[in-house]
């Protein structure tokens, strides 16, 4: 039926992967860390500021 969905087909496709290199991998690796940090960063000063204006005008707690 399908001749890619078979053991033999599986690793065709495989062997057709361009897998990245060590350094391309560590390079990446980084950029997602770093990325994910300063989103991480800007949403705690975000959300701390607008607790602090939400206190500042009496809302907050």
């Amino acid at each position: 039926m399908f001749k890619w969905f078979s053991i033999e087909g599986i690793m065709t496709e495989v062997k057709r992967i361009r897998w990245p290199k060590a350094n391309d991998m560590v390079k990446d690796s980084l950029i997602v860390i770093i990325f994910t940090t300063a989103f991480g960063v800007f949403f705690v000063a975000a959300e701390a500021a607008v607790a602090f204006l939400l206190r500042l005008i009496g809302i907050g707690i």
